[in-house]
């Protein structure tokens, strides 16, 4: 037998669980395992991700192109010239074996990386798959025991999303290339089966934004021993309306009423990939690629489980009891930990969301060495685990209302009474308890001052790349495991910037044009109809070919469409690109005739600075041609020329650019 394993590390903890005296051996410099189970030999051996890629059969630039196949992922890119080892290696043992399993992650990428190894490198028609949601040794021997037959449908509709995400990609990236390139420019551009709707989504926010007209509106509020009591109109749209109740409200007054209420808030569910993502952006800023990936590190050295999960489940099969034991047993857990268990409270809140794959993201119980931002996220999933066993919190809520004058101001405290959860989870957990002082029906009060702000209504916020993810959820584009990719191909080509998402002049023009000229790779209806069906694959109800051809066709009438206006699409890119590089590019206004200075480049690539009013201006100031990259400090005091700031080797020299000022 040969069992494939997604990762090196991996490979040697399912050898090591399933033989405590596996030996490990190399073959291509890629180490593999012998081990013995159940007094047979086998091997264990590794994958790096995915080995094998999709590309074209005969390679061309045509579009549209649709003739792909798979291939040794080396063949590929040049990148990845280390794979060879392990493909070989996989090759070479298969040759030993009557059984070949795949042990690769329980998802649609992991079935997918093991299906292709065994039919492509091992070069079987058929598998065995062990499932498993922790590297804990109870988990891999009881996937090794129960092992079943290789999951064609999941790995199937893997590699339909794969051949989809090809079409898209490759087809319309090449078709926006093309565009520019006829209007006279070379650049990569890209866009993709979800970066359209992606792109669409950020766009449209901003757009809001720059259209948002801000309105004028006015508060009124007592204030009294720090206490705010606001006036029970909340917003006032006309001044006037805001002064007559400032004039009738008085300094002194009567607690016309007080209303207590007690109420529990139930602990929150465990964590899915996403409300993790989203948790520990609060938290730590941590973007959604960043906790993917310490989340992926925290797994394969078995302190987690497996991390691309949509669940909020908790099944008792995962010994819930055993884990918290576990955790009694590490410091800084150990009195909530001990507490759960004393009181028999091993049954845990779960959230609605399921995967059939995974359960929710939890601790094992297994505790060591790790980096400080992988330490971050291990206590916050811990300290969500540990809450889902806790007591509701209590919390009482307390209204006033005030009689001031002839205006009525309403105060809101909240107190949490019983902490239940929020002592486990209390350094995460948002508080919003503002206190109020006791008062009671007919209480005489006096205010400490009277005031009227006027404010302005603010536009929509922005997104942040994880607030994207939680939309791109809801709206069912893209996967749990490649949201984060996608945000982060659209920042790689400058279609965005910032943490708060700023659609860039060239993002804003890629988007404007296809929505002009081709609204359908926009379309998030588009995209979502094809996830679906990707799904349908999965539970053996719709056929890969059948799909793969309704996107062929799709895909022909977008190229066509896009075909007929490429002059067009084409030059809406070139100006804005040109755009967005003079506003990144900008120096300073031109000393000569007030147009822009900006860096701009010979046909052999050195830089100079240069006015954009060429030809009818021609001021211009060379750079040393061993200058790559030029900042601008500020004007020139004595000839008004720039004062730039650049690197020659190892110096750093300061200077005003006019050859003939004396700075």
């Amino acid at each position: 037998m040969l069992i494939i394993a997604e990762k090196p590390k991996v490979a040697e903890k399912i050898a090591r669980f399933l033989d405590s005296n596996a030996k490990k051996e190399y073959e291509n410099k890629v180490p593999y395992y012998v081990i013995s189970v159940g007094g047979k030999r086998a091997f264990v051996a590794s994958a790096v991700g995915h080995v094998y890629s999709l590309r074209e059969k005969q390679k061309s630039s045509k579009i549209p192109a649709f003739d792909v196949e798979w291939a040794p992922i080396y063949e590929v890119s040049r990148n990845a010239a280390y794979v060879k080892g392990y493909v070989k290696n996989i090759q070479k043992l298969a040759k030993k074996v009557d059984v070949v399993v795949s042990a690769c992650d329980y998802d649609i990428e992991g079935s997918l990386i093991g299906y292709n190894a065994i039919r492509f490198a091992a070069g079987k028609k058929s598998g065995k798959r062990m499932k498993f949601s922790a590297l804990t040794k109870n988990d891999i021997v009881s996937a090794f025991k129960n092992m079943g037959e290789l999951d064609y449908n999941n790995a199937l509709a893997g590699e339909t999303r794969h051949i989809l995400d090809w079409y898209w990609g490759i087809n319309l990236s090449r078709a926006l290339m093309s565009a520019i390139r006829k209007a006279g420019m070379y650049k990569i551009l890209s866009i993709g089966r979800v970066q359209g709707p992606a792109l669409d989504i950020l766009v449209k926010r901003e757009k809001e934004i720059a259209s948002f007209v801000p309105k004028p509106y006015w508060t009124l509020h007592i204030e009294a021993n720090s206490v705010k009591y606001a006036h029970e109109n909340g917003k006032f749209w006309d001044e006037a309306s805001a002064n007559s109740a400032y004039e009738r409200t008085d300094k002194k007054g009567i607690v016309e009423e007080v209303k207590k209420k007690m109420f529990k808030v139930a602990p929150p569910p465990p964590f899915d990939l996403t409300s993790l993502q989203i948790e520990a952006y609060g938290a730590y800023k941590m973007s959604p690629k960043e906790v993917l990936q310490l989340a992926q590190n925290l797994y394969e050295n078995s302190y987690i489980s497996y991390p691309r999960t949509s669940s909020q489940k908790l099944p008792a099969s995962l010994g819930l009891k055993n884990i918290l034991q576990k955790l009694s047993k590490i410091k800084q857990y150990k009195e909530i930990a001990e507490d759960l268990l004393k009181n028999n409270k091993t049954k845990p809140n779960e959230g609605k969301k399921t995967d059939p794959a995974h359960p929710a993201i939890h601790p094992t119980g297994i505790y060591g060495k790790m980096s400080e931002r992988e330490e971050k996220l291990y206590d916050l999933i811990v300290r969500r685990f540990i809450a889902c066993f806790c007591k509701p919190a209590i919390k009482e809520s307390t209204t006033a209302a005030l009689r001031m004058g002839k205006e009525k101001y309403i105060g809101n405290g909240m107190h949490i009474k019983e902490p239940g959860w929020i002592r486990a989870y209390g350094r995460y957990y948002k508080q919003d308890e503002a206190v109020l002082p006791e008062l009671k029906k007919g209480d005489k009060f006096k205010a400490d001052s009277i005031k009227k702000e006027k404010k302005m209504t603010q536009p929509p916020k922005r997104y942040t790349p994880t607030s994207l993810v939680k939309v791109l959820e809801k709206k069912n584009l893209g996967t749990k495991a490649t949201r984060a990719t996608i945000i982060d191909t659209l920042f790689k080509r400058d279609y965005l910037n910032a943490k708060s998402i700023q659609v860039t002049n060239l993002g804003m023009a890629v988007h404007d044009v296809l929505e002009k000229y081709c609204p359908a790779i926009l379309d998030e209806k588009l995209t979502r109809s094809f996830e679906e069906k990707v799904a349908k694959i999965q539970e053996g109800k719709l056929n890969e070919e059948d799909v793969l051809k309704k996107a062929r066709d799709i895909l022909t009438e977008i190229i066509r469409e896009f075909g007929k206006n490429e002059g067009k699409i084409g030059e809406g890119l070139l100006r804005a690109f040109k755009k967005s590089e003079e506003k990144r590019n900008f120096i300073m206004k031109c000393d000569k005739c007030g147009g822009d200075l900006v860096v701009k480049r010979t046909r052999d690539g050195r830089i100079f600075i240069g006015c954009t009013g060429y030809p009818n201006c021609r001021n211009a100031y060379p750079i040393p041609s061993s200058v790559k990259k030029v900042t601008f400090v500020k004007k020139c005091g004595e000839c008004g020329g720039p004062i730039v700031k650049y690197r020659i080797g190892k110096k750093t020299v300061e200077r005003c650019l006019n050859v003939s000022c004396p700075n």
